[in-house]
């Protein structure tokens, strides 16, 4: 069976041309003109939108796209040349109403014409790279109307009058600005900046130069920023109300530049009401206020923090430097302490937590602190005076806050290591005389220390800790070992301190009264026997004593009092009245200390359990002292302090330094071979800056000094000069 036959079709272009009228294209223009026309002249509803299509699509088809598109244009001129007459014959106020009525009819009819000739937007117009019909009537309207000689000076001027009105307090028609200068925008970013924002810009400068300069002759520094600030929210309101967004950084730049940049040196020196005055009276608010408008301008923090810095440097220095202030330990850190708490709550409330600011103000209480040379010392007698009586019925949390408050302070500290020193001493007095509040709280600070400054700086400290509780255990078997033997004597509680971890001096004992004696000997005979190889020394500057005392009429006290005063007031058991030189032989008791304590018995009131005589505030080598059988007190455990400096005396203080010093010599030797080690040939300046970078952390050590222990370490042959360069050091193996 044969395959079905298949056949084949041919699809072929006509034979004969298809002749279109030669009228074709005129008339179909025609009707495509009136209906643009009609269009604009708002009788479109009567226009059949499908066959006026038709008609546009036949004409681009029958290559008459050119035509379309120029007769489009010639219409659509002439329509708005009309227009543009009509507008700028319109009077006053009416003049942008009327201006933007027309807008919105015009974009109405583009929308409808593009909608006719949308085939030809879519074929002719992108082959021949003609401007699109939408964007075609915008630029239209853009060089009839707007760019019309006539109306383009009267739409700028009065654009910027409304602007100025409302600037002035008036109340002006917001929508209608928005939609003339969106009219703007849609006709182009450079018709909007060229025509509008431009001399906008120009007219806020000027109008911001001369209000500042008004405001700033006639208002104080804080209602200037609020007025400032005022003016920049308004424009930033303007922006979002009627303006383009991209116009707000260029608008508050003006403001900025006008109303703060040029006056701000200005602000801050403003006398009774600048800076400094804002800073002194806490004003939170206004410091809020400048801190916010400034940073908006590039030197303005700088400025802020350079004035702040000087102010907080000098009264820091008038607070260091004035020797009333010095007067008071204890107060003089409490001022610091203050001054500070005031100037973080200024940072933190006003000055957004800035980091630059509290670098600023660390920076300023750096220096300032460390133009006293014994700030120091002051720090720990503020330590000093918390832990013995100033925590009493804190909480555990205001604690904390006080210490974290000290550590603050030690971290300004350029001379730790003297801090070390006199904490040391003062921890000392605390624990042997069991007067700190807390042992929580000592111990707390210690960690802190430790944290800080790690774990050399810290071990003695905790060794004097271990002391105490070895002590404990050890009187508990010493009373244990004695027994009875102890009962009928005086009790004694030692604390046996090891050497190297107290500060304890080398001074030479008192003559103890008879009936301690015996008792010391006992105990010292039961721990030499108990520890091989120890050497107890007795330091009767550190102890304590209570004393059974029977005055006049038989009452009965119960004295508290310092080892020194107990040698003083035995004495008066065998005798009523002794001169100062008897007292001084039979003690033996170092004649500062000796003052002190006469002082103390014989001069305070309510305390007086001897009389002296001549009566005086001072203790002379010719006084004499009396049992005062007349002493009374409601109480009838009596505390008798020694009347003591709280701050050091002057050759105490040289003792103390020469102590430092001494101190520091190994440390910066270590440091120097260290470096050495590591290093093995380096320069004289270079070992210094080592040696320096090392050591700040306690102490900030003196070149003078370095040179010394480098001499030291050459006669010691760790190191040696390099022979041919002298100013090179060599490590020696």
């Amino acid at each position: 069976m044969s395959a079905p036959k298949k056949n084949f079709f041919q699809i072929e272009a006509f034979k004969h041309r298809v002749v279109v009228d030669p009228k074709y294209a005129e008339k179909t223009w025609k009707i495509l003109e009136h209906a643009i026309h009609e269009i604009y002249n708002h009788n479109a509803s009567g226009l059949s939108f499908e066959e006026l299509y038709r008609n546009a699509y036949n004409m681009v088809l029958h290559k008459f796209g050119e035509k379309l598109y120029s007769g489009l244009v010639s219409t659509m001129t002439a329509h708005l040349k009309e227009i543009a007459k009509h507008i700028e014959s319109t009077q006053g106020g009416l003049f942008l109403e009327e201006l933007n009525r027309i807008w919105a009819e015009h974009n109405k009819a583009l929308q409808m014409i593009r909608d006719i000739l949308m085939y030809m937007d879519r074929t002719f117009i992108p082959s021949t790279h003609k401007t699109p019909v939408h964007e075609l009537g915008l630029n239209l309207w853009r060089d009839n109307i707007i760019h019309s000689s006539k109306i383009h000076k009267r739409l700028q001027d009065t654009l910027l009058e409304l602007v100025q009105h409302e600037r002035t307090g008036e109340v002006i028609n917001r929508g209608l600005m928005r939609n003339v200068i969106q009219m703007l925008m849609d006709l182009g970013s450079s018709v909007y900046q060229e025509d509008f924002e431009k001399p906008f810009l120009d007219v806020s400068a000027d109008f911001y130069r001369l209000e500042s300069q008004q405001y700033i002759e006639c208002c104080d520094c804080g209602d200037y920023l609020k007025k400032a600030e005022k003016r920049l929210i308004e424009e930033i309101e303007r922006v979002s109300h009627y303006l383009d967004t991209k116009s707000e950084p260029k608008l508050t730049n003006v403001v900025e530049k006008e109303m703060i940049e040029s006056h701000m040196h200005r602000l801050v020196h403003m006398e009774n009401s600048g800076l400094v005055n804002m800073i002194v009276n806490d004003k939170y608010e206004d410091l809020g206020r400048m801190y916010n408008l400034f940073r908006r301008v590039s030197t303005g923090l700088a400025l802020i923090r350079d004035v702040m810095t000087s102010h907080i440097r000098e009264i820091g220095k008038q607070l260091v430097t004035d020797p009333e202030k010095l007067k008071d330990p204890v107060d003089f850190v409490q001022r610091l302490l203050d001054e500070k708490d005031k100037h973080d709550k200024i940072i933190s409330s006003a000055f957004n937590n800035d980091k630059t600011f509290q670098n600023a103000l660390n920076s300023s209480f750096e220096f300032f602190i460390n133009l006293n040379p014994r700030s120091p010392e002051f720090i720990s007698l503020f330590v000093d005076d918390k832990l013995r009586k100033g925590l009493k019925g804190v909480t555990e949390e205001d604690v904390e806050i006080i210490l974290d408050k000290v550590m603050m302070l030690f971290r300004y500290l350029q001379e730790k290591d003297v801090f070390e020193k006199y904490y040391k001493q003062h921890l000392a007095k605390r624990l042997l005389s069991g007067k700190t509040v807390s042992d929580d709280a000592e111990r707390s600070l210690i960690v802190k220390l430790k944290t800080e400054c790690g774990y050399q700086f810290t071990s003695k400290l905790e060794g004097m800790f271990t002391d105490m509780k070895t002590s404990q255990d050890t009187m508990q078997g010493f009373h244990a070992a004695a027994g009875a033997d102890l009962a009928e004597g005086p009790s004694l509680t030692v604390q046996v301190l090891t050497t190297g971890s107290w500060p304890t001096q080398s001074v030479n004992t008192c003559n103890l009264p008879s009936e301690i004696l015996g008792v010391c000997d006992r105990f010292k005979t039961y721990y030499l026997g108990t520890h091989t190889g120890r050497r107890l020394s007795w330091q009767t500057n550190m102890g304590t004593a209570d004393l059974k005392a029977t005055f006049g009429k038989g009452q009965k006290h119960e004295l508290n009092v310092s080892t020194y005063q107990m040698c003083i007031l035995m004495l008066f058991n065998k005798a009523d009245r002794m001169s100062y030189k008897e007292i001084e032989q039979a003690t033996e008791i170092p004649a500062s200390d000796l003052k002190r304590c006469l002082q103390s018995l014989a001069c305070v009131k309510g305390k007086n359990v001897l009389r002296k005589e001549p009566m005086s505030k001072d203790i002379a080598e010719d006084d004499a002292f009396y049992f005062n059988d007349k002493f009374s007190s409601k109480f009838y455990k009596v505390k008798i302090g020694t009347v003591v400096a709280q701050k050091e005396s002057e050759p105490e203080k040289q003792e103390t330094r020469q102590r430092v010093e001494e101190d520091r010599k190994p440390q910066i030797e270590a440091a120097i071979v260290r470096i050495m080690k590591s290093r093995r040939v380096l320069d004289h300046n270079n070992i210094v800056a080592e040696v320096t970078k090392q050591l700040q952390s306690r102490f900030l050590p003196n070149p003078v000094v370095i040179k010394k222990r480098i001499e030291s370490l050459i006669e010691r042959e760790f190191l040696e000069r390099d022979k041919t360069d002298r100013k090179l050091y060599r490590y020696l193996a």
